[in-house]
């Protein structure tokens, strides 16, 4: 006979089981799928405005018009014949709508809105390999399947190793720090005012939801930009707006012991434990766990220009996003059973914001802000890659005499109502900008970092919007493909391999 906590636990057990069963069974049959037509899947995901719609819509762009690649290796030695769109494999799954947002970047310019839900989109290559045992082997077709997911999805996954208690004691002790401390006030109040034990009513259940997800908006505008903000959903809810598994909040200076039956503190759990169930782990099974590749956009110069306490919280989201990654090669045989994601890229973006005498200390602080990621939750950083892209380079360089120095410029086109030094641009007049320098040791951003968060350490940056480029055309009226910096090496190292 089981002891009462063996039974107890059963129901966990169970179901772990049970989801292991699934996740097993998915591997298999998308391994069956990819003996018939070689499959890649790329998870692309981004933090905070990182720009993973615009990355996907000019990967696309240019791989279908003949970008400039130089480092693709396989289309720069011709041996890509054939590149085309075709239709994904996953009925159930939104299409990424690739023609739209390619028709706001070119013809509008203006940045495409950004999507708030899963979408995925097929783009398939003939190649002829550059091996040849392979070219007797290999059918010389790859179709990657790019999945296009919130980061804020991403950034659930360590819930489902953390239950209501942790996940309160975690969430209310980071609101109490910093300048979470000034946004959380309204919603620690409000939470630490109810009676917990005391029976549930749902206008009380309501009005913590509304206060937490409104602590949770203020952490993410452009103010604060900060990036560790789960549960993700409560910030793009889609059909589950006003539902229970979105009408919850955790609590703060929660007492020993279980909660009574019937109590707001028993509500708050059991609606916890759905948001997971519901939410979260249909996330994981039927996406997450499926990919073979993965890049995360991150705005590493927003974090910068927004402070250290910002640059920390994105580090804190790196940490957790690098924990969900199960990073490693697939065996032949592990391989049927359990998907491991063998390749992660972070990419930190917009560096068309910068001269490119700065591209390598961009780079170099967000390998910091990786390492130390990798050294907080320590795992390896085996087949993990770092580096700065621009998805689309709105800008190009000059330089300037500014009393007697010259200065190393970028110009572009601000957006509308943009500002520098009290000026507000319109919209269509382009600008020269120094947008001011990185320090060239990294150290310095992080140097004393946690015990002196309110202490700036970078010099003053200067960084506005830029809208996207004027994109010439040829004789014949082709439109020539979106440039761009670094896409064609962030290409290389996501799925350059499997083009061998």
């Amino acid at each position: 006979m089981p002891t009462r906590s063996e039974a107890r636990n059963l129901p966990s057990l169970l179901t772990r089981l049970s989801d292991d069963a699934r996740l097993a069974l998915g591997t298999l049959t998308d391994r069956a799928s990819g003996f018939v037509n070689p499959t890649l899947r790329l998870g692309v995901t981004g933090l905070s405005r990182a720009g993973k719609t615009v990355f996907i819509s000019s990967l696309v762009h240019n791989l279908l018009n003949g970008g400039r690649l130089p480092i693709f290796e396989a289309v720069r030695s011709g041996r890509v014949s054939k590149i085309r769109l075709e239709p994904q494999p996953d009925d159930a799954v939104p299409r990424f709508q690739y023609e739209d947002h390619i028709a706001a970047l070119v013809r509008d310019r203006v940045w495409p809105d950004s999507t708030r839900a899963i979408s995925q989109l097929r783009i398939t290559l003939d190649y002829e390999s550059a091996s040849g045992w392979n070219r007797m082997f290999s059918p010389g077709r790859l179709s990657i399947d790019i999945v296009d997911y919130p980061g804020e999805w991403l950034l659930d996954l360590p819930l489902l190793t953390q239950d209501f208690r942790a996940f309160s004691n975690k969430t209310a002790g980071r609101a109490k720090t910093g300048i979470r401390a000034e946004l959380s006030t309204h919603w620690l109040s409000l939470a630490t005012s109810l009676d917990l034990t005391a029976p549930a009513v749902e206008a009380d259940a309501q009005r913590l939801a509304e206060a937490f997800t409104g602590y949770l908006q203020a952490c993410k505008s452009d103010e604060r930009s900060l990036s560790t903000l789960p549960p993700g959903r409560f910030l793009m809810p889609g059909d589950l707006e006003g539902s229970p598994a979105l009408t919850f909040s955790p609590l703060a200076n929660l007492p020993e012991g279980r909660a009574p039956k019937g109590s707001l503190w028993a509500m708050m759990e059991r609606r916890y434990e759905a948001y997971k169930t519901h939410v979260v782990k249909p996330f994981f099974r039927e996406h997450f766990a499926r990919l073979d590749r993965q890049i995360v956009l991150i705005d590493a110069l927003q974090a910068i220009n927004r402070g250290p306490e910002s640059l920390l919280d994105l580090e804190g989201a790196l940490a957790d996003v690098l924990a969900s990654f199960r990073p490693g090669t697939n065996s032949f045989l592990s391989s049927f059973l359990t998907k491991r994601i063998d390749k992660v890229l972070i990419a930190a973006t917009k560096a068309d914001h910068l001269h490119h005498e700065s591209h390598d200390r961009l780079e170099r602080i967000a390998a910091r802000l990786v390492q130390r990621a990798i050294e907080r939750i320590g795992v390896s950083g085996a087949g993990l890659e770092v580096m700065a892209i621009a998805s689309v380079r709105a800008t190009r360089e000059a330089t300037v005499n500014h009393d007697g120095h010259v200065l190393p410029v970028i110009v572009g086109t601000p957006i509308k109502g943009e500002k520098i030094n009290g000026e507000t641009f319109d919209g269509e007049r382009k600008t020269a900008i120094f947008t001011g320098d990185l320090p060239e040791n990294p150290d310095a951003l992080f140097q004393d970092l946690e015990s002196r968060p309110e202490e700036s350490l970078v010099p003053d940056l200067r960084f506005v919007r830029f809208r996207p480029p004027h994109i010439e055309e040829t004789g014949g009226g082709l439109k020539l493909s979106v440039p761009h910096i670094r896409l064609d090496r962030a290409m290389q190292f996501l799925f350059g391999d499997r083009l061998a």
